[in-house]
């Protein structure tokens, strides 16, 4: 017998319901998935930051990829393009409700493209939050270290890639009609 959400119901007849169980493909365990997308981007983000501090300080700018891909150290009070140096205790506040938002849907996503945008979503944030919260010049007050520089670009650190390739492929799943709760949008005719 089947309830109305699609599980089995074992009213006593035994191997039915396992072997119906059985039978189903395993739906993949999209939170852990999404718990490790975050640890591995929030851990390498920490670990670049540190690297940055600890090998760029008093440095002159360091070219990675000639005039293309370079490195200088800056610490950065405001939002994206230093927008809002004043307001970093709000925006240390926002990013921790953003956090709360993101983990709430990522708890509730359906497929594996959604996962992952989520947990390296919710690196970014945290990445850049985790220095706002303890980096000087104080708690909700900290700067942010960014240490990538792009031409004709602000400098940038790898919570903020996150950001962007989160922000990229919730895009692609947009346009592929793709919703968090693994449905799709109907096409239209």
């Amino acid at each position: 017998m089947q309830a109305a959400r699609g599980t089995s119901i074992d009213t006593g007849g035994g191997e039915s319901g396992e072997a119906e169980s059985q039978s189903r493909p395993r739906r993949p365990r999209l939170p852990v998935l999404a718990g490790a997308a975050f640890l591995v981007c929030y851990l390498l983000d920490q670990a670049s930051k540190a690297l940055a501090v600890e090998h760029l300080t008093d440095q002159p700018d360091k070219q990675l990829v000639g005039s293309l891909l370079q490195l200088r150290l800056t610490y950065n009070p405001g939002a994206a393009f230093s927008l809002g140096t004043s307001f970093t205790p709000a925006i240390a506040c926002l990013a921790i409700l953003a956090s709360l938002v993101v983990i709430w849907f990522a708890a509730r996503a359906h497929g594996v493209i959604w996962a992952i945008a989520l947990g390296v979503l919710l690196a970014g944030i945290t990445g850049n939050l985790t220095d706002r919260l303890f980096r000087d010049p104080g708690v909700f007050r900290g700067h942010v270290v960014d240490f990538l520089m792009l031409p004709h670009w602000p400098i940038f650190n790898l919570a903020d890639v996150c950001i962007d390739v989160a922000a990229a492929l919730i895009v692609i799943q947009a346009l592929r009609g793709v919703r968090l709760d693994g449905s799709r949008e109907p096409r239209p005719r």
